[in-house]
């Protein structure tokens, strides 16, 4: 059944388990990830379908299941699998995406390594999703293509499609033209993205970056601008834009360019703080405290998540303040992202390290100042953690978005707890109460953890209040596709 909405996004829209030597499909299971959030948007359409890659050991196997049809709670859709072999998944993800496409999206060109990318199999596969996107979508369908490691989709897509509707939303940071540009592969990615009706970001400064890189390879005409909103011009962030483009024309098109920050969903981390579980949970905690103050951090492992700098800040705040000794703990959650890669292990290894000499350093037996986790925290015991926790520590070197923060905010239904933010987040340009700081910096690291720390609680509460009032107003369920409306097109009736 052709589509209304085709969304087209590198992961499958749910989980596929094994029970009883059988596979079984079952939710993601956190609520606030990137697919609940997209499958949400089927509700708006009379038929969706989702297009995403499937590992498979012959691709080439024709009894593979191909189209599947699914029934959940966001209603009824199609699922496009495309089988790809575990080499093509590793040439088009872990390595080119990864190892190429990351770092200098992020701006650690000191980690870029492009001599074993595949770039024919990285066009191979995006013309497999773009294949299966115009196959899949209804005359004058929207499709709605997610992130950097599906560059090409709509370049190859507007050649199949022409009639339909293209938008593009990047999750990552997007840098600046003497960054983007080291990609020997720019011009292709970027005459792509301007095959688009609607390019989205979550903040200004990544949009600006955009058409920088645009303009500095392509004969963009008229470029539209308009005045960054009051509330997004905090003087705490590097990443402050005071104008945005809204528009630009390119080869006798017209191509918007959106900034639609992507939130939480509010009320249901609401509903879980209030829950009888999340509360029971979050006292016994603060139980085991006692008049110890409890510092949280979560993210994935990865270098650009800054996990070891928080911890060697936190080593030094120890060793120049005794007086914390036995008053402070830090629980660091840092759950592996991909344990395919070895930068990332290296990450895990050091963090690991890190963690263990600082509690040799100053812990006793009733006291270890750092709870180091690298597993994932099912998401209701998480909010007990986000409600008990006097500070959360969320500092990246780099981060397109960051929803941990988002997620903490939401959960302090009690207006108290204080959030301690890298101004290099793309949330901290909406989260101007967080006490904002540079993990680049030793000086601005250590106090901005102690002033956390030390807040008087009518700063904490009208900090938090500012906060909690940002996430709601950029909640999950206002998100949409920048410029583009989801709605059934209106086709002419058959002659």
């Amino acid at each position: 059944m052709p589509s209304d909405l085709v969304i087209v996004y590198h992961r499958q829209p749910y989980e596929e388990v094994v029970e009883d030597g059988k596979v079984v499909l079952k939710e993601n299971k956190s609520p606030n990830g990137i697919v609940p959030t997209l499958k949400s948007f089927f509700g708006s359409v009379d038929h969706g379908a989702w297009v995403a890659w499937k590992l498979a050991e012959d691709p080439s196997n024709p009894d593979f299941e191909r189209v599947i049809e699914i029934e959940d709670a966001y209603g009824k859709y199609s699922v496009s699998r495309l089988p790809l072999s575990a080499s093509q998944v590793s040439e088009f993800y872990h390595i080119t995406s990864k190892e190429a496409f990351w770092p200098i999206l992020h701006s650690f060109k000191e980690r870029y390594n492009y001599d074993p990318v595949d770039w024919p199999n990285f066009r191979e596969v995006n013309w497999a999703f773009a294949e299966a996107a115009a196959a899949e979508a209804a005359k004058g369908a929207l499709v709605w293509v997610h992130d950097y490691n599906l560059w090409l989709v709509p370049g190859y897509l507007r050649k199949l499609r022409p009639d339909v509707r293209i938008a593009f939303f990047h999750h990552t940071p997007f840098p600046a033209a003497d960054m983007f540009n080291v990609l020997p592969w720019r011009k292709e990615i970027v005459e792509s993205l301007l095959a688009c009706d609607d390019v989205g970001f979550h903040i200004p400064r990544y949009a600006s970056n955009f058409v920088s890189v645009a303009r500095s390879l392509f004969d963009v005409g008229t470029v539209d601008r308009l005045q960054v909103p009051d509330k997004w011009l905090g003087e705490g962030t590097a990443l402050t834009e005071r104008v945005v483009p809204s528009r630009l024309s390119y080869d006798g098109r017209e191509v918007a360019i959106s900034v639609t920050p992507v939130g939480v969903d509010v009320s249901y981390i609401e509903e879980q703080a209030r829950s009888e579980t999340a509360i029971a949970k979050a006292k016994e905690i603060r139980e085991d405290l006692g008049d110890t103050q409890l510092v949280l951090s979560v993210g994935r492992t990865d270098y650009t998540k800054g996990g070891i700098e928080q911890l060697t800040s936190f080593e030094r705040v120890l060793e120049a303040n005794p007086d914390l000794l036995g008053k402070v703990r830090l629980m660091h959650v840092s759950v592996s992202a991909n344990r395919n890669m070895a930068a990332y292990e290296s990450v895990q290894n050091e963090i690991e390290q890190i963690a263990g000499r600082i509690n040799g350093r100053f812990g006793t037996f009733a006291w270890q100042p750092i709870s180091l986790i690298s597993r994932a925290i099912p998401f209701v015991e998480l909010v007990s953690y986000y409600m008990a926790a006097d500070v959360a520590w969320i500092t990246p070197l780099a981060d397109g978005m960051n929803l941990v923060c988002k997620e903490f905010a939401a959960s302090r239904v009690d207006g108290d707890g204080v959030l301690v933010l890298s101004e290099f987040a793309g949330a901290a340009v909406e989260l101007g109460d967080a006490v904002t700081t540079n993990p680049f910096s030793n000086r601005s690291m250590d106090g901005a953890i102690l002033a956390a720390l030390a807040m008087p609680e009518e700063e904490r509460r009208g900090r938090m209040k500012g906060l909690r009032a940002a996430v709601h107003e950029t909640d999950v369920r206002s998100w949409a596709p920048g410029t583009m409306t989801i709605t059934r097109p209106e086709v002419a009736p058959a002659a």
